[in-house]
């Protein structure tokens, strides 16, 4: 592939329009022509998040990583898995719903399977209590997933296992954020998981907007949050 011409302003235009997609569909269909990019312009964004999501779950499961399943949602070009597989992770199951970014990740040999699925809208198509660990890297903010897949992400965890989630905490996605931690600490109050790691992260990626670049860092803050799912706890709204 030739060298890539684009500028960080190009990129900043591109996420910032993601962001204020409202239809899952559009975004989609967006996801499916960025493909080709997408990495190249998450390197550019300077993205930490695959990264340091990928070390924070691996802090917590030091041991028998190779034996772990995990489950990737919203897995993209599968950036995540990568990482993981840096640290020892071998066992990958990944969902998505842009069938390019699936592609994509496919032609990495990382996945076991792969599967499109249209993540927040419809119920993970994975049977409960499957995996040792579940991560959504990404995807949890305005215009994107909606938090009312976070009950989904409960299930298919194993009891005992660990659900890994991120977020931007920038401006403009403090709403979601509020509705998110809402949503998590509703479910930690009845007994379903336990807390094991919050960690903002200051520089989580370079700012998309023109007010953010004008406040006081080109980075906006990013949050890791990983719970660890109860034994015999099942989730009812």
């Amino acid at each position: 592939m030739a060298d890539n011409p684009r500028t960080l302003a190009d990129v900043q235009r591109t996420v910032l329009a993601v962001h204020k997609m409202s239809a899952i569909k559009c975004t989609l269909s967006f996801y499916d022509t960025w493909y080709e990019l997408y990495e190249q312009d998450v390197k550019l964004l300077d993205y930490r998040a695959p990264l340091l999501a990928s070390m924070s779950l691996a802090d917590v499961m030091p041991e028998d990583r190779d034996q772990a399943l995990i489950l990737d949602v919203a897995c993209g070009t599968g950036l995540v898995a990568m990482q993981l597989q840096k640290l020892g992770f071998c066992n990958f199951h990944g969902l998505d719903g842009s069938e390019r970014m699936l592609q994509l990740a496919e032609s990495k040999s990382v996945y076991q399977t792969l599967q499109k699925c249209i993540i927040g809208t419809e119920s993970l198509p994975l049977s409960s209590d499957t995996y040792d660990a579940v991560l959504i890297v990404g995807a949890l903010s305005e215009g994107q997933v909606p938090c009312t897949v976070v009950p989904e992400l409960h299930r298919v965890t194993k009891p005992g296992g660990f659900v890994c989630m991120t977020t931007r905490i920038n401006v403009s996605n403090q709403l979601y954020k509020s509705q998110l931690q809402a949503v998590i600490e509703k479910m930690e109050q009845k007994g379903l998981w336990v807390k094991v790691i919050v960690q903002e992260i200051e520089q989580w990626e370079k700012a998309t907007s023109v007010h953010e670049t004008e406040q006081d860092s080109t980075y906006i803050p990013g949050v890791i949050y990983i719970y660890q799912k109860s034994k015999g706890s099942e989730f009812k709204k």
